[in-house]
């Protein structure tokens, strides 16, 4: 479900944050997200434990490879914020 809507719309965002015992710091990456379908990538990422959730294996037709591009960012810290391009 969600490769269908990265497909339509391939606009996506990754936070990743620390929560310190002080300080708060955070940074959110905007960019794009790819549907691989390829094959020969699918068999590269693949790991045994993956068959739970993809019974077919590699040729799994739910099995695909989500790729992220960054294209821009924000960084938060002490109340501040940063933005910046990739």
């Amino acid at each position: 479900m969600r490769a269908a809507q990265y497909r339509s719309n391939p606009k996506a965002s990754i936070y990743f944050y620390h929560k310190g015992v002080i300080k708060y710091e955070g940074v959110m990456l905007i960019g794009i997200m790819e549907v691989l379908e390829d094959e020969s990538i699918k068999k590269e990422l693949w790991h045994i434990g993956d068959k739970i959730f993809y019974p077919e294996g590699v040729k799994d037709p739910d099995y695909c490879i989500l790729k992220f591009t960054a294209l821009e960012g924000r960084y938060y810290c002490d109340l501040k914020t940063e933005c910046f391009s990739l």
